[in-house]
């Protein structure tokens, strides 16, 4: 059985840094592509970033240049570095993998079929 198991979100200021970590288990997590996505009250779920099984890493536009996503493949962990937070980050922040996922799509979250449960980040002004 597939998991996935947030950690690390909080309530900061406006630019702060916060580390987000999400712990899989039930995977061979070298094989999965893996993101973070985020969700934001009266807001469409929105992709944040993603890591493939070989190391590349891709960017939201709204969190380039600010957030960092690394994966940890002996701990089956991934994380999210997140500084310089503004208050448009809060959100609740959720982490997914997915074997499949095409390049071509890596930031669209209905190609993830695996999610956690999710961990709120608030970020005050």
């Amino acid at each position: 059985q597939v998991q996935l198991q947030e950690s690390g979100g909080g309530l900061v200021q406006a630019g702060d840094s916060l580390r987000l970590s999400c712990l899989t288990s039930g995977l061979i997590f070298s094989r999965y592509t893996t993101a973070w996505c985020r969700h934001a009250q009266g807001k469409e779920r929105e992709y944040v970033a993603a890591i493939r099984y070989n190391g590349y890493t891709y960017y939201g536009s709204s969190v380039k240049g600010r957030f960092t996503i690394s994966r940890d493949n002996a701990k089956k962990t991934i994380y999210l570095e997140m500084n310089n937070l503004k208050p448009e980050d809060t959100a609740v922040y959720y982490c997914a993998a997915d074997q499949g996922v095409i390049l071509s799509s890596i930031g669209d979250a209905k190609q993830y079929d695996y999610w956690g449960q999710g961990t709120q980040v608030t970020v005050s002004s």
